[in-house]
C-alpha cells in the first residue's frame, strides 16, 4: 500500500469515527515527530501494538480485501509483568470489503456492530485438519445461544454482537447498500503475530511504499523510547 493511501484512509475514517460519536485516546493523535520524543512511560503502547493498523493482508487489494483498525488497549501473552488479560479494538469495514476467513488459536472475542450499516459475519467450525467443517455451529449473540448450519451468514445490526470462541472460523464484511460499519472488538489478549490462523495463508501487515510522509504511525512503526 502507498503511504498516501494510508493517510487518506486515516483522514476518511477519523471523520467516520467522529460521526459515530466515538472518542479515541490521546495517543491516537501523536505525530511521528512527537513519538520520537516519547519516553519509556509509553512502552505499553509500543510493545502491545496499540494504535493505528491498516491491512490489505499482503494481497494488494485493500478495497476488496482489507480492514482498518485501532487497538485501544491490550495485554500480553509473553510479558509476565503484564496483568491485563483483555483487549479492545475499533475496526472499520467498508461495504463488501472482505475480512478473510480465519480463527484465533487462543483468543475469544466479541464482535460488536457499534454503528453505521449492517455487519455480515460468516461462521464455521474448524475440522480436525483445520479446514472448514460442515457441522452445525453453536453461536452466542447478545446472550442468546443457538445453533446454525455451517457457513451461516449472521447479520448484525447496530448494537448487536456475536461471541467467537477460539478455533471458530469467521469472516466478515459490511453489507452492500447499508454503508460502512464501525466495529467494536472486546476480547482476550490479542497477538497478531502468533494467534491468527487464516484458512488461506496470507500476510497480516502491509508492505508500504513511502510516497509521502506519514500522518500517524501504524502500530508496528513506533521508534524506541529515548
Amino acid at each position: 500500500m502507498k503511504r498516501s493511501e494510508i493517510n487518506a484512509l486515516l483522514r476518511e475514517n477519523l471523520q467516520f469515527i467522529r460521526e459515530q460519536n466515538f472518542s479515541l485516546p490521546p495517543f491516537a493523535f501523536f505525530t511521528p515527530e512527537e513519538w520520537k520524543e516519547k519516553g519509556a512511560e509509553y512502552d505499553e503502547i509500543r510493545s502491545h501494538m496499540l494504535g493505528w493498523d491498516v491491512t490489505d493482508y499482503g494481497l494488494g487489494d485493500y478495497e476488496n480485501t482489507g480492514l482498518f483498525l485501532f487497538t485501544i488497549r491490550n495485554g500480553s501473552l509473553t510479558d509476565p509483568n503484564c496483568k491485563k488479560t483483555y483487549a479492545e479494538k475499533l475496526l472499520i469495514s467498508n461495504e463488501n470489503q472482505y475480512c478473510p476467513m480465519h480463527f484465533h488459536w487462543n483468543k475469544m472475542e466479541d464482535i460488536i456492530n457499534r454503528g453505521g450499516g449492517n455487519l455480515i459475519v460468516e461462521v464455521y467450525n474448524c475440522a480436525d485438519d483445520e479446514s472448514l467443517a460442515d457441522t452445525p455451529v453453536t453461536v452466542t449473540c447478545d446472550g442468546r445461544v443457538f445453533t446454525v448450519p455451517a457457513g451461516t451468514k449472521l447479520c448484525l445490526k447496530p448494537g448487536e454482537s456475536v461471541t467467537l470462541p477460539p478455533k471458530q472460523y469467521h469472516a466478515f464484511w459490511a453489507e452492500e447498500g447499508h454503508g460502512k460499519v464501525l466495529i467494536g472488538e472486546v476480547s482476550m489478549v490479542n497477538d497478531d503475530n502468533t494467534d491468527n490462523r487464516f484458512l488461506n495463508p496470507m500476510g497480516r501487515f502491509p508492505k508500504i511504499e513511502e510516497d509521502e510522509a506519514p500522518l500517524y504511525l501504524l502500530c508496528n512503526e513506533y521508534p524506541e523510547a529515548k
